[in-house]
C-alpha cells in the first residue's frame, strides 16, 4: 500500500486529463456559486442546517429508535448492523429469501463503504450498478472517484471505448446516445430482477419516512419493478421533522452540481401491497466518531461533493489517489478514523486553504480536522516522515537557522543536489533562487 503522494504522482503524469479534471470540477463548483448566489437567506440555510444536525448528534440513540418504531408501524422492516460485515450478512440473507442470483443496486457509498458489490459476487450473485457513471467504474473493475460524480476522471472518448468493448456497440463519443444505450441495456434488468438495493440520503424520525435522491430515475425503476426493496442508510443520515427536510433539500442538489434540485426526491414510507422493504441501519464506526469531540462534526456530512469540486488538491491528483471509498477533504477527515496508517497521508493532502469548510453545505469545520488530524498522526507517528522531517526544522529556531543556512549554501553551489533532496517538493516545480539574507538577518540589520 502507498500512500497518497505516490498514487497521486501516477495520475498527474497524464497532463491532459489533470487539466481536464481540474477545469472541469471547477464548473462545477462555479455553477454552485451561481445557484447559491440566488438563495436569499443562503448563509442562513447553512447555519440552520448545520444546528440541525448538530443536535441531531447530540440525541442521535432516541432519534433512531423514534425512528425505527414509527418505520416498523409503517411496515417497514428494520435491520441493525454493527459493522459492514453484519450489513453485507443481512443483505445476502435477504437474496437468499428471494431466490435470486442478481439485483440491481443505484448509487450507494454505504454499501461502496461496505465492500457490498465484492462480498455478493463471491456468493455467485450478479450485482447491475444502475447509476450511468457507477456502471461504467463497475465494467473497469474500479471504485468511484468521486462521490456524485463516480466517473468523473474519464473522458467521453473513454467511456465510448468502454460500451464499444462491453456492449458491442461502434465507437460512439456522443453522449445522448450513449446514454440511450445505456437504458435499454438495463431495462432487462430492471424488468426481470426482483430485489433492489438503494442507499439514503435523508430519514425523518417522526415519520418513520426516507427519503432518495437521484437525477436519473434508476433507483425508482429498481425499487417499483422489484418485489423487494433493500435499503443501507449510515445512521447519521436521521433528522428528527419532516419541516426539516426541505432545508437540507435546498442545499444538496445547489452544493453537489448548482442544481435548484436533484431531478426526483423520492419519498418512502411504507411498502406497496405484496411488496417489502427492508432498511438495514449500518454503523461501522459511526459511534466512534459520534465520541470524539474534535472529529464527530464531519457526521453531519450529506455527501454532497461540494468540498471535493473546490479542493485544488482534488481536483489535482483525482479522487482514485485517496485509495478511500469518500475521497477529497472529507474522506480526509473520515477515513483515518477506520485506519490511521493506511490513511495518515490524507490529511496532509491539502493546502489548508479553508475553501472546504467554506463552501461546506452544513459548516463541517474540515480544515480545522485536517489540521487535528495531523497532530494526532505525527503523536501516533504515522505523519509521512518528509513532514516529521520537515515539523523538526520549522519547530526549533536553532535548528531552522542551521538548515536554512546549509540548503541555501546547498542550492547556490549545487542545485542539482538541492533539488533531489528536496523532493517531492520539487517534483513539478523549481526551487526559487535563494536570496542574499535571510528574513532574520535583514531585520537584525534594520531593527
Amino acid at each position: 500500500m502507498t500512500g497518497h503522494p505516490q498514487k497521486a504522482s501516477i495520475f498527474l503524469e497524464n497532463e491532459s486529463y489533470v487539466d481536464w479534471h481540474d477545469e472541469t470540477l471547477w464548473w462545477i463548483r462555479e455553477k454552485r456559486d451561481k445557484a447559491s448566489g440566488k438563495v436569499q437567506d443562503w448563509e442562513q440555510l447553512r447555519e440552520t442546517a448545520s444546528k440541525i444536525k448538530e443536535h441531531t448528534l447530540d440525541n442521535l440513540g432516541q432519534y433512531l429508535l423514534d425512528f425505527e418504531k414509527n418505520a416498523t408501524d409503517n411496515g417497514i422492516k428494520i435491520h441493525w448492523a454493527e459493522d459492514a460485515e453484519d450489513h453485507n450478512s443481512i443483505v445476502y440473507d435477504l437474496l437468499k429469501q428471494k431466490k435470486t442470483n442478481c439485483v440491481v443496486k443505484s448509487k450507494s457509498m454505504l454499501t461502496e463503504e461496505c465492500g457490498l458489490n465484492n462480498y455478493l459476487e463471491d456468493q455467485g450473485i450478479e450485482v447491475v450498478d444502475t447509476d450511468l457513471g457507477e456502471r461504467i467504474v463497475q465494467w473497469l473493475e474500479q471504485t468511484p472517484s468521486h462521490i456524485v460524480l463516480p466517473a468523473i476522471h474519464l473522458k467521453k472518448k473513454d467511456i465510448g471505448e468502454i460500451f464499444t468493448k462491453k456492449l458491442g456497440i461502434p465507437f460512439l463519443e456522443d453522449a445522448d446516445k450513449l446514454t440511450q444505450i445505456a437504458r435499454n441495456h438495463l431495462r432487462d434488468y430492471f424488468l426481470s430482477t426482483p430485489v433492489a438495493i438503494t442507499g439514503v440520503n435523508f430519514a425523518i424520525a417522526e415519520s418513520g419516512t426516507f427519503v432518495i435522491c437521484t437525477n436519473e430515475g434508476n433507483a425508482d425503476m429498481g425499487v417499483h419493478l422489484a418485489d423487494m426493496h433493500i435499503a443501507s442508510m449510515g445512521i447519521e443520515k436521521i433528522i428528527p421533522k419532516t419541516e426539516h427536510l426541505g432545508v437540507f433539500l435546498r442545499l444538496l442538489a445547489r452544493s453537489a452540481t448548482g442544481q435548484s434540485i436533484t431531478s426526483y426526491s423520492s419519498h418512502f414510507r411504507k411498502p406497496a401491497k405484496d411488496k417489502e422493504i427492508h432498511l438495514i441501519l449500518v454503523d461501522n464506526g459511526r459511534s466512534d466518531i459520534l465520541h470524539k469531540e474534535k472529529f464527530r462534526n464531519a457526521l453531519k456530512c450529506i455527501r454532497c461533493g461540494a468540498c471535493m469540486n473546490t479542493c485544488p488538491v482534488f481536483r489535482k491528483t483525482g479522487g482514485h489517489s485517496y485509495q478511500s471509498t469518500i475521497p477529497g477533504p472529507i474522506g480526509a477527515i473520515l477515513s483515518p478514523h477506520y485506519n490511521p496508517m493506511k490513511y495518515g497521508s490524507l490529511p496532509f493532502a491539502s493546502t489548508l486553504c479553508g475553501s472546504c469548510s467554506a463552501i461546506c453545505p452544513v459548516k463541517i469545520d474540515i480544515d480545522d480536522q485536517l489540521y487535528h488530524w495531523r497532530q494526532e498522526l505525527n503523536r501516533k507517528k504515522s505523519t509521512p516522515i518528509s513532514i516529521s522531517v520537515v515539523a523538526k526544522f520549522l519547530s526549533k529556531s536553532g535548528w531552522f537557522d542551521l538548515g536554512s543556512k546549509f540548503f541555501t549554501t546547498i542550492h547556490k553551489l549545487m542545485p542539482n543536489v538541492a533539488e533531489r533532496i528536496l523532493k517531492p517538493y520539487s517534483h513539478n516545480r523549481k526551487l526559487p533562487e535563494p536570496p542574499e539574507k535571510s528574513f532574520k538577518a535583514w531585520y537584525k540589520e534594520n531593527s
